[in-house]
């Protein structure tokens, strides 16, 4: 009798550096997860002929934004259309994050930390061990399973920035640090005071890239000091993307912009640091708003971009074309002395922000030989899945592994069918996917299981792992 399978995908390229596979086979998934790989001779509910396609583990972006606050619902949308299987959201708030998981989800699972800003989860800049300890407590009996240090947009004192890293530590938490502090900027310097706070604890480094913008320098020497910085503290993990464009709020309040992030690249465009000097960059197409069309979010600059940010009352995400190419390319490829990749992940800063382009620009890497397949697969899956302490389940395509998977055209930069824990995401540019799996700490899973999300448990000391320096 032939075996009976939920998904069977015949003829692809399956690529798994994982499990040491780069072989035309067949792939079959059954009861969420991979049956066989091999030639599979049973039948299934789906089965897809990927024949020329590449069949990846499901792609996992590890910065992501799909919250009320930045990027919004439609991020699981576009997360969807992308390939992506698995994301990070990483800032929150976090009960923002599981009210759109579970009301406009697309099947992804998704795990967040939650902010650390001041006036809003924490008193001031410069919260105590106790403040902290409660904040993550909160956090967590909601549903993230670490914190953000919000730095270049809400930043924190110096001593208190490493205070949230000791206290994620101590409880096993995950933690991420957008580098700068009230008194350093968002730079290579700021960068290396994020390393130095970290004093040896387990850190999320995110988009080295948005530090190496060349504003005090030669960006390509700025992203070899990132690298060596990096290279001098394996306690980091660090992930940059490959857009040109970055991520910022437009929500001013008396009369500036509250992100400090929005308020220097309105500087450094020649324009004022003023609510009144955000609507002219607008105008003039200096900064671009993200306004929602066909369910997704789209840069709008001009007239049609002003509307929008001024329907909002300013409430809206905003991106300026802050990203040279240089460092983008080079610290997507660099690679250390021992072969490992510099930078452990390419990522995205997306979600609702629109430039979900681990394929469209991470695939072009591959098509000029800067990128190999087996190195797409290591920094959109497998090194990601390690990060979140998911790799016994995710980033490969061992039998027993989560039926995660993404296929690939791979000449037209494109993703063509996704599943996640053997259920249909994306079908030839359809979203199939409906409600979300969630990554979430113990004593967060009761919580969202009742906002009927099944869930996923990320315990304690289990995500960052360390490694050999």
């Amino acid at each position: 009798m032939p075996m009976e399978y939920d998904v069977i995908l015949r003829g692809g390229l399956i690529v798994d550096p994982a499990n040491g596979v780069n072989r035309v086979a067949d792939l079959a998934i059954a009861d969420g997860k991979v049956a066989q790989v091999g030639d599979v001779t049973g039948r299934a509910k789906i089965e897809r002929d990927v024949t020329g396609m590449v069949v990846m583990p499901g792609i996992i972006d590890s910065h992501v934004h799909l919250s009320p606050w930045l990027g919004g619902a439609a991020g699981h949308r576009m997360l969807a259309l992308a390939g992506v299987t698995c994301a990070l959201d990483m800032a929150g708030p976090i009960d923002g994050v599981t009210r759109f998981a579970a009301e406009q989800g697309c099947g992804l699972t998704i795990a967040c930390i939650d902010y650390v800003r001041p006036g809003h989860t924490v008193e001031s800049v410069n919260p105590g061990m106790a403040e902290l300890r409660d904040t993550l407590a909160r956090a967590r009996a909601s549903g993230a399973i670490g914190l953000k240090i919000l730095g270049g947009h809400f930043p924190l004192s110096a001593e208190a920035s490493g205070r949230v890293m000791q206290v994620t530590a101590d409880e096993g938490a995950y933690v991420a640090f957008h580098s700068g502090t009230v008194d350093t900027p968002q730079n290579v310097d700021g960068m290396r005071q994020s390393c130095e706070l970290a004093a040896g604890n387990p850190l999320h480094l995110p988009h080295i890239n948005s530090y190496t913008r060349g504003l005090d320098g030669s960006a390509l020497i700025e992203a070899e000091d990132a690298i060596e910085m990096l290279g001098r503290h394996p306690n980091i993990w660090s992930e940059s993307y490959l857009a040109p464009i970055n991520g910022n709020s437009g929500k001013c309040a008396n009369g500036v912009p509250e992100a400090v992030a929005t308020q220097r690249n309105l500087e450094r465009g020649g324009f004022e640091a003023s609510k009144e000097g955000l609507a002219q960059a607008i105008r003039d197409g200096w900064a671009m708003v993200h306004v929602l069309k066909d369910g997704i979010n789209h840069l709008q600059g001009g007239p049609e971009g002003l509307l929008a940010w001024q329907a909002a009352e300013s409430d809206i995400g905003i991106s300026f074309y802050a990203n040279p190419p240089e460092p983008r390319l080079h610290l997507a490829t660099a690679r250390r002395a021992d072969g490992s990749y510099a930078i452990d992940g390419l990522a995205t800063d997306g979600g609702g922000i629109p430039r979900n382009d681990l394929c469209s620009r991470g695939l072009g890497l591959v098509h000029l030989d800067a990128l190999s397949m087996e190195g797409f697969v290591i920094k959109t899956s497998m090194n990601p899945a390690r990060v979140l302490g998911l790799s016994a389940r995710k980033g490969h395509l061992g039998v027993g592994a989560d039926g995660d998977v993404t296929v690939i055209d791979l000449a037209r930069l494109t993703p063509v069918a996704s599943f996640a824990h053997g259920k249909p995401i994306l079908a030839d540019g359809q979203v199939l996917g409906r409600s979300s799996r969630m990554l979430v700490p113990p004593e967060g899973a009761e919580h969202v299981r009742a906002m009927g999300m099944d869930v996923l448990i990320a315990e304690p000391g289990s995500m960052i792992p360390g490694r050999a320096a």
